[in-house]
């Protein structure tokens, strides 16, 4: 519905477009561009249910792997008034807002992203549970490239020449790419987006961006949208920005570490710390969900055939759902703080993943761990490279533990999980089609 606030907001800024964004299983903006007149008289606005159901290289699994109506129905879009918000970089005054959708019947759309996220949220709220999330979220600049048989590389910074080895945490390999950062922090503010560290990664052009802590639905409209961003700053610089898991051979993978904590909704008490400031019994139940469950959502923390090569032992990324006082070895971290800020950091989850079905996988592990008071494994301490793989190593093995978690289709959904494991299944097929360089180089003449 169009409210009296869109009105209002048009007028002040002058808008002549809109752009109504769905996020699809990929976290692609899917949607319609639309003149802002004709969007503020309130009609109807449809797409067809189909948005979720297609794989990134725009194919379909059968409907009857996804439980689709065959006629391809219509959803209708429902406005989010609170992501109204400008296109910086759009030449005529141009609003954005993120739909949600629903069917003509009124029904929510229990497949979308945002409807999965939601309905996981509400299962907290019923407990008087608010968490809260703050994303870390890694991105690599490279040049441009449009030959995908050609080896990414590093773009040329202000000095002429490219990045060659790691500069972890460096100042001046970040200053390279100056005007890029201060346009990319310009957008952000225009579309006020709670941005807040900026650090060079250890990978050469590898950069990670912390976001300010908050409610889950609105981090997750805020990484939709920073991806967006972000690309589109880039192609402005002439290079890409890509938010692969492990876009370049011998470089680190790009993660979305997600700092978790719970708090009273009534109080505002953080429920992870006890009377002494440790970490209380609700606090261990929450790691020991996630610790269960990890495996059965490897799928959607690691989408893609690509995912599995960011998890690799030695590499800065976990292979197992061990979890440790500050040890980033672990999948799961508990940084030092004080009990306001008690939380759990999993940084299983790629910078490839969807947002929003990542925070919501991560948090419907943890609420199972609080609602069926599970006891975790003993803080692990040392290198937890050392241990074997806990985790899937690829995209199918990870697809089977999806399908086959009753817990997990009780909390994201029966339909949903059975449309994102078909989507993936038919990604990953096509995928084995292909003939990489690999093989002509190793087996061709030698096999």
């Amino acid at each position: 519905m169009v409210t009296d606030t869109f009105k209002s907001w048009f007028t002040e800024h002058g808008i002549t477009e809109v752009e109504c964004l769905v996020p699809d299983l990929t976290g692609i903006p899917r949607g319609k561009i639309v003149p802002a007149n004709k969007y503020l008289k309130g009609g109807t606005l449809r797409l067809p249910e189909s948005i979720f159901t297609q794989t990134v290289t725009g194919e379909y699994p059968e409907d009857d792997e996804t439980g689709s109506d065959p006629a391809i129905i219509d959803m209708q879009l429902i406005p989010d008034e609170n992501t109204l918000r400008l296109v910086p970089w759009a030449k005529e005054p141009t609003a954005q807002v993120i739909h949600d959708c629903h069917y003509i019947n009124g029904d929510k759309v229990s497949i979308a992203p945002r409807a999965v996220l939601r309905a996981v949220l509400d299962l907290y709220k019923e407990r008087g549970w608010a968490p809260v999330i703050a994303p870390e979220l890694e991105f690599f600049l490279v040049a441009r490239n449009t030959d995908p048989d050609y080896p990414l590389a590093s773009p040329i910074g202000r000095s002429g020449r490219q990045e060659s080895g790691r500069q972890s945490y460096s100042i001046d390999a970040v200053n390279e790419f100056d005007p890029l950062f201060e346009e990319m922090y310009d957008f952000c503010e225009i579309q006020k987006l709670d941005t807040d560290t900026l650090i060079h990664e250890e990978g050469a052009g590898q950069v990670e961006i912390n976001f300010l802590h908050g409610e889950p639905l609105n981090l997750a409209d805020q990484v939709f949208l920073f991806k967006r961003t972000v690309r589109e700053v880039a192609l402005r610089h002439d290079i890409y920005a890509t938010f692969m898991a492990k876009p370049m051979e011998g470089q680190p993978g790009s993660s979305m570490h997600l700092h978790q904590s719970v708090l009273d909704m009534n109080t505002g008490q953080n429920l992870f710390a006890d009377t002494n400031g440790d970490g209380s019994p609700l606090f261990l139940s929450f790691i020991a969900g996630q610790q269960k469950s990890l495996p059965a959502v490897m799928a959607i923390f690691a989408p893609n055939v690509n995912s599995y090569r960011r998890l690799t032992r030695h590499s800065d990324a976990p292979i197992n759902f061990q979890w440790g006082y500050d040890n980033r070895t672990c999948g799961l971290r508990v940084p030092y703080a004080d009990a306001a800020n008690i939380r759990v950091e999993n940084r299983v989850p790629g910078a490839d993943a969807n947002p929003y079905l990542a925070i919501a996988a991560a948090l419907a592990c943890g609420y199972l761990g609080m609602v069926e008071h599970l006891e975790p494994s003993p803080p692990y301490r040392g290198s937890a490279y050392d241990l074997p793989y806990a985790l899937p190593r690829e995209l199918s093995h990870a697809l089977k533990l999806m399908e086959h978690s009753s817990d997990l289709q009780n909390l994201l959904g029966e339909r949903f999980v059975r449309v994102f494991a078909a989507v993936k299944r038919l990604e990953y097929e096509t995928y084995l089609r292909v003939i990489s360089s690999w093989e002509r180089e190793h087996l061709l003449l030698n096999v």
